[in-house]
């Protein structure tokens, strides 16, 4: 059957399907023993930067759980309208990100995770909120499928929010600068609405290869509110693979 390689800070390795074949996870399965393992890093009286996907919703769920069965006491801070509904729905106490200090931790997910853990987020719309809870942790802890571990940045269409009164403008520049499609984001026929009342340009770049150049280039384009390009962000990886292991990888900014 084949594998696939896969990249980490250590280099890449290669996962053999057909010897783990009768092994193999469903994505929603491995998404959910993901959130379990990374709600076991939240420790009482902890602030914990909440995030928004399909995998951070795991790790809602399975914090849930453990206040109830072990009496576990912490405040969440949500990333997005949509985790402050689960929250509040399961139980947990929020804070604005105004009304804290420095976050003890922020478990979140990722569309794209480099060898470097440098990430493309935003595809749930949901980036500016993430990458401001994100710069407020002492740590950024990225939870992932095996499918999220790319070899460099860029398949994944890179999210640029923007200001509604002059998206057309930044989408122009976009054009004419990096000579990539830059896609208005649209739900139901209308404009995507982020929490924050702005639109997203989905730009397809395909291949990233100055990353942290573009993540400062495009957030001085007047108009562009921010870019879910997170550079030097995340501290650790936590990545389920397809036979059920968990992977960790840490950052080394040093």
């Amino acid at each position: 059957m084949g594998g696939r390689w896969f990249y980490t800070r250590g280099g890449p390795f290669l996962l053999n399907f057909g010897t783990i074949s009768s092994l193999m996870y469903s994505k929603d399965e491995i998404k959910r023993r993901v959130g379990i393992y990374a709600s076991a890093l939240v420790q009482p009286g902890m602030v914990v930067g909440l995030g928004t996907g399909s995998t951070a919703y795991w790790v809602i769920m399975a914090l849930g759980e453990r206040m109830k069965k072990e009496g576990l006491v912490f405040t969440g801070v949500p990333t997005s309208k949509i985790t402050a509904s689960l929250c509040l729905d399961m139980g947990i106490p929020l804070l604005e990100l105004n009304n804290v200090g420095t976050l003890d931790i922020d478990i979140d997910g990722a569309d794209e995770i480099d060898a470097q853990l440098n990430l493309i987020k935003g595809g749930g719309g949901a980036l500016l909120q993430e990458k401001m809870v994100a710069a407020a942790s002492k740590q950024l802890i990225i939870i992932a499928d095996y499918s999220k571990l790319v070899k460099q940045l860029g398949v994944f269409p890179l999210p640029v929010e923007v200001d509604p009164d002059c998206w057309k403008e930044v989408q122009k520049g976009i054009n004419k600068t990096y000579k990539v499609a830059a896609i208005l984001r649209d739900k139901d026929d209308l404009p995507f609405l982020t929490d924050h009342g702005h639109y997203i340009l989905d730009c397809y770049f395909k291949v990233i290869g100055q990353a942290q150049e573009l993540c400062a280039d495009l957030n001085n384009i007047p108009g562009v509110i921010e870019n879910g390009l997170f550079i030097k962000m995340a501290h650790k990886a936590i990545v389920g693979m397809p036979n059920g292991r968990i992977e960790q990888v840490s950052a080394d900014y040093s």
